[in-house]
């Protein structure tokens, strides 16, 4: 039998485990997962008799360090900055490494010990990052191949609540970790690439510089920048490129509502709220308006933020009750974004039955023999069940798959990696569309960048 440890057990280990589970007997696995919470675990496992879960505290060496000796190859499912404890392990005992987070300095200060002990490092072999990542290489490096000449390239994705489970007026519910949602689009400027030109977007304009596009039977949506949408220009081979754009998509009306919070301060995270255990929703809304001896929380906001009454804008705002004198916040020592995390999660969490949606978007550009050329391509992926979402399976699948490519030896370049390879992209798209996750292609005539802000 071979061995596979994984570490974590949460929203996106379901599809992870359920494939290499179904593929046990088959390939000789064996699986062991290792949580803190090993009930949730054993639950997930639900009595294989090729699994078995442990109780694995990640930063006590001795929980981790003899759990990782004793495999062939670790998958870290756990939140990005506890991989490097079991990166320094595998590389120690010589270990095969999958994750899907970004790569961190810390584990990029591995790549020379990984290639030297021959192992690989795989990293952003999720969703987004993973399959943007997988799917945008194939294209370009066709385009390429054919001696094309890359001259745009967009990519947008969401995590969405599916078309049957949408009945908020938010049109969104949390899909993955909903405090990366809250702090979205903080720590700096978007920077992205238009028609040769840098722009910036700073977080307090980021959701009303948004732009629409279309996916055929889903309707429109609208997009705002990520961060840094040139983190990976040199990466995919895009230097020359005149127009580079990466996004975020929700649903049109979403970020205009969201921009209340960002101008009133609710997503900062950087202090603590005084007495933040004895408020209800409605005193910390009313926290950041100015005082009023006559005025209600509700006057002040809508005075405060032009908020007409008859304004969807504000039916969403009473939606999640934050004008709610009798919900108590209970969190003691808490930033304004963790509270405003809180009264969401009341509001936006997938109910047993919810089904949830990912949506991906990318458009190129590109010259060839004299002409511009424009490819859209599409991909969208619906949950099943609250276990068992879109979130889990794109983000789980890819991991599952490149964990047993390597350990099967198909994929043997070593380093630390993330999937932009032909040797690591062509078996996982393959294989991928097997589970119904795949791009929908077509040529259309060039439209170049043309924005709904520019």
């Amino acid at each position: 039998m071979r061995n596979i440890l994984i570490i974590g057990s949460g929203k996106s280990t379901s599809y992870l485990l359920k494939y290499l589970l179904d593929k046990s007997s088959s390939e000789k696995l064996q699986i062991t997962v290792g949580d803190l919470n090993v009930a949730h675990a054993k639950t997930l496992i639900d009595g294989h008799q090729n699994a078995k879960a442990i109780t694995l505290d990640v930063l006590d060496a001795s929980s981790r360090t003899p759990a990782i000796k004793n495999t062939d190859i670790v998958v870290s499912m756990l939140p990005a900055h506890l991989h490097i404890e079991v990166a320094k392990d595998c590389i120690t005992h010589k270990k095969h490494m999958v994750t899907a987070s970004y790569v961190s300095p810390e584990m990029q200060a591995l790549d020379n010990d990984a290639k030297t002990n021959g192992l690989i490092l795989m990293n952003e072999i999720g969703v987004d990052p993973g399959i943007d990542h997988m799917s945008a290489m194939q294209v370009l490096d066709s385009i390429r191949d054919k001696g094309g000449k890359i001259i745009l390239f967009e990519s947008f994705t969401g995590g969405l609540v599916a078309p049957e489970s949408d009945n908020n007026l938010w049109n969104y519910k949390f899909t993955w970790n909903p405090r990366n949602v809250v702090i979205a689009g903080q720590g700096g400027a978007a920077k992205f690439l238009q028609e040769g030109a840098y722009k910036y977007i700073p977080y307090n304009r980021l959701f009303r510089r948004t732009e629409f596009l279309e996916i055929d039977n889903f309707g429109r949506f609208e997009v705002y920048a990520n961060r840094d949408s040139l983190k990976y220009q040199s990466v995919y081979g895009l230097n020359n490129v005149k127009t580079l754009y990466r996004g975020t998509m929700r649903r049109v009306g979403f970020s205009r509502a969201w921009n209340i919070f960002v101008t009133l301060g609710m997503t900062d995270d950087s202090y603590i709220i005084d007495d933040s255990e004895n408020m209800s929703y409605r005193d910390f809304t009313n926290a950041f308006l100015p005082y009023s001896p006559s005025d209600s929380v509700e006057l002040k906001l809508r005075h405060q933020l032009k908020i007409d009454q008859d304004d969807v804008v504000w039916d969403k705002l009473i939606e999640i009750d934050i004008f709610n004198p009798n919900k108590p916040v209970k969190l003691k020592k808490a930033t304004p974004a963790q509270i405003l995390q809180k009264i969401l999660m009341d509001s936006w969490t997938l109910s047993k039955n919810d089904k949830d949606m990912i949506v991906m978007y990318h458009k190129f550009g590109y010259e060839l023999h004299g002409k511009k050329h424009q490819i859209d391509a599409n991909m969208v992926v619906l949950g099943e069940d609250q276990t068992y979402t879109a979130m889990a399976k794109t983000v789980g699948l890819p991991v599952a798959m490149v964990t047993l490519a390597i350990l099967n030896g198909k994929i043997t370049t070593p380093g630390v990696q993330i999937p932009i390879t032909k040797e690591v992209y062509q078996p996982i798209l393959k294989e991928l569309k097997a589970y119904g996750i795949q791009f929908q292609e077509k040529e259309i005539p060039y439209l170049g960048y043309n924005p709904l802000n520019n």
